[in-house]
C-alpha cells in the first residue's frame, strides 16, 4: 500500500476561475489547515507508523479531561477534528509533535490530489433514484406500479432473495473518494486551496486531501477543433484545396 501525506480540510463551496489561457475552470474551495500534529504513532509502541492531525480549534470548556490531557502533550489547544494518516517511518520522521502544517508545506500547485469525504445523505429512496431502474410502463391498464422495483423472488430454487439485490433503502451518507483532481491553486494567506472539479459532501463538510496515489501532475485535456472539408468539389475549402476544373470541350 502506498502511504502518502495529506491534510484535513473543510469544503466551503464551488466557484469558477480562469486559467492563463482564458479558459473557465470550475473549482471547489477547500479550507485546508492549519493542521496540528497532535500525536505520533511509532512501531515500538503502536505497531504502526502514523501522524494524528488536528483541525479547527474548539473551546476548552467543550473538551473533557482526557481530551485536554491528550492535547496538552503537544502543547496545543483542543481541536474539533482528529484524523490519523499512515506514513512510512522515514516520512513520519520529518514531522515533529506540535508542528503546524499548511497547504504549501504538503502540496504543490498543479499536482494531482485525492479527496476523501462523506457524500450527502438523501434518506430512504426507491429503486429508480437509488439504482436508476427504469420503472414500469405507464400505459393504459397500469395501476400504481409505475416506480416499483418489480419481482424479487426466485421461486422454489433457491427459495430466497439473493444478497445484493437492488432494492429501495438508504441512499448517500457514505465515505467516497475522488481521485486525480488537479490542485489548481494554493492561497496561503487564506489557508485555502482550489481543486478542479467537484468533491463529495455538502458545504462545511470535513474532507481529507492527500497527494494522489496514481498520478503526480495533472495533464490538461486538449480539445482541438478540426475543420471538416466539404465532400462537394464545388464547395471545397481554400486551405490547400482547389476547386474542380471543368472538363475541356
Amino acid at each position: 500500500m502506498a502511504f502518502r501525506m495529506g491534510l484535513i480540510g473543510k469544503k466551503l463551496g464551488m466557484t469558477q476561475v480562469f486559467d492563463a489561457e482564458g479558459e473557465r475552470v470550475p473549482v471547489t474551495v477547500i479550507q485546508t489547515g492549519p493542521c496540528v500534529v497532535v500525536a505520533k504513532r511509532t512501531p515500538e509502541k503502536d505497531k504502526y507508523t502514523a501522524l494524528q492531525l488536528g483541525f479547527e480549534q474548539k473551546k476548552a470548556e467543550r473538551a473533557n479531561k482526557p481530551e485536554l490531557g491528550h492535547f496538552n502533550k503537544a502543547n496545543q489547544k483542543p481541536q474539533k477534528v482528529l484524523l490519523e494518516i499512515r506514513l512510512e517511518e522515514k516520512e513520519a520522521g520529518k514531522y515533529e509533535l506540535g508542528q503546524v502544517l499548511t497547504a504549501k508545506d504538503v502540496f504543490q500547485k498543479g499536482n494531482c490530489v485525492d479527496v476523501i469525504g462523506t457524500s450527502k445523505g438523501k434518506g430512504y429512496q426507491g429503486v429508480m433514484k437509488r439504482h436508476h431502474l427504469g420503472g414500469s410502463r405507464a400505459t393504459h391498464g397500469s395501476h400504481e406500479f409505475f416506480r416499483h422495483g418489480g419481482s424479487i423472488g426466485c421461486r422454489l430454487t433457491p427459495g430466497r432473495v439473493h444478497k445484493g439485490k437492488r432494492m429501495s433503502g438508504h441512499l448517500g451518507d457514505v465515505r467516497k473518494t475522488v481521485q486525480n483532481l488537479e490542485l489548481f491553486d494554493i492561497l496561503p494567506e487564506e489557508n485555502v486551496v482550489l481543486v478542479r472539479g467537484s468533491i463529495p459532501g455538502g458545504k462545511t463538510g470535513y474532507v481529507l486531501i492527500q497527494n494522489a496515489v496514481k498520478k503526480v501532475a495533472y495533464k490538461k485535456k486538449r480539445h482541438e477543433v478540426v475543420e471538416e472539408k466539404s465532400k462537394n468539389p464545388m464547395k471545397a475549402s481554400k486551405a490547400g484545396q482547389t476547386t474542380a476544373k471543368k472538363p475541356a470541350k
